[in-house]
């Protein structure tokens, strides 16, 4: 059994995954972690990214997943590539900084800390600024996160106020502690853990699968812990929020239709379990 499955999603994003891949094994460079990088295609090959992953390294395996079949999904099937004691799921637009050992701290931290199924690093922009990326499982901040997706939060001060609330702004992201749940661009998730709630909810095509997944290992007892003192770099494109507002998105907007039905599914499949779970919410 390896230590680390590396999962990375590709669709029609080969040079932001060959940056990516580049800045992991960079980082993995004499780390003593047994490690394979597993990218998950979603795009039939038509950027040709199978023939050149091998240049990058040996030890990056292709997967095809049959087409565009979304995050979640996309993911589950690099979940099930190879069997390790840990799978890393990072966003094609995530970068490894150099000389911090990044990749081989978050496994340290999870061999320390049995009790935590989920951990992911302090996330920040390409500019060096702080990324919100741990969220409340609050019942009013969730119903307003639509209009949020569609700057309503900059006009109105309700949603402003819930949206604050949701994205746990009042936490200056400067200790590593339990929340509810993490932006899913970069989670280290533990094996069996996951493998006993099913990985991510392959219902949701795009965007809550993140939310829904650590409420799941929430539910199971197993905690999902902020670590503030490992950082991953996230460019973080809103591709729902891409077209300003909220009819003309959804009439013109793919992606904001789609996160629209996964709030929708989201919150009906959660409606009679919604809670605070971790201890310092």
């Amino acid at each position: 059994m390896l230590d680390l499955n590396i999962v990375i999603v590709n669709y029609l994003s080969k040079d932001a995954v060959e940056t990516g891949v580049r800045s992991v094994l960079a980082d993995l460079g004499g780390a003593p972690v047994n490690w394979q990088i597993t990218v998950v295609d979603n795009s039939g090959n038509k950027d040709g990214i199978k023939d050149f992953l091998p240049q990058l390294h040996p030890n990056i395996r292709y997967v095809d997943a049959g087409g565009n079949v979304g995050f979640g999904k996309g993911n589950n099937f690099g979940f099930n590539a190879v069997l390790a004691r840990y799978h890393l799921v990072l966003n094609p637009d995530t970068l490894i900084p150099s000389g911090n050992r990044t990749i081989e701290r978050l496994v340290k931290f999870m061999d320390d800390n049995p009790h935590v199924g989920i951990a992911g690093p302090k996330l920040v922009y390409p500019d060096g600024q702080l990324q919100n990326s741990c969220y409340r499982f609050d019942r009013p901040s969730i119903m307003i996160k639509p209009f949020k997706h569609i700057n309503w939060d900059k006009k109105y001060r309700f949603i402003k106020k819930y949206s604050e609330r949701l994205e746990m702004r009042e936490f200056e992201h400067n200790e590593t502690r339990p929340v509810d749940w993490l932006l899913g661009a970069a989670l280290i998730l533990r094996h069996e853990c996951a493998r006993a709630i099913g990985w991510f909810d392959e219902r949701y095509f795009m965007y809550l699968e993140d939310c829904d997944l650590c409420q799941k290992f929430w539910e199971r007892g197993t905690a999902v812990y902020y670590l503030h003192d490992i950082v991953v770099t996230h460019a973080h494109e809103r591709a729902s929020a891409s077209v300003p507002g909220a009819l003309t998105a959804l009439i013109k907007n793919k992606m904001a239709r789609v996160h629209l039905r996964s709030w929708m599914q989201y919150l009906w499949k959660w409606r009679r379990h919604h809670k605070f779970y971790a201890k310092l919410s």
